[in-house]
């Protein structure tokens, strides 16, 4: 069977973005294949989604960005988590657990 494309929560792609990020600096492709491969293709971000978050995060000082060569030499614009974006990082994470956790706690009840 393969992996169905799931919808993400609001929020969730920010959240997705910078902790991909966390570990190091990617060009926006690089950062979709992160996400898609490790969900194991469930987690599939579009171009339409992508590249409009990488802005929006940018323009609020929680990335950075640089032109680079690519390993193929292209010219690609590579992103670079902020401090405030590891700030950032860590409230998302906190406000994410929560909502999972409530989200749980419905699913478990009777």
């Amino acid at each position: 069977m393969s992996p169905q494309k799931q919808n993400l929560l609001p929020g969730t792609l920010d959240m997705l973005i910078l902790k991909t990020l966390s570990s190091g600096s990617q060009h926006g492709y690089g950062v979709a294949m992160h996400i898609r491969e490790l969900s194991r293709e469930v987690l599939q971000i579009d171009e339409g989604s992508l590249y409009p978050a990488l802005q929006r995060l940018r323009q609020r000082g929680w990335l950075a960005a640089e032109w680079k060569k690519t390993p193929n030499n292209q010219r690609a614009r590579y992103y670079t988590i902020t401090p405030a974006g590891r700030k950032q990082l860590g409230l998302e994470q906190e406000s994410f657990a929560e909502l999972f956790a409530a989200i749980q706690r419905v699913m478990r009840s009777v």
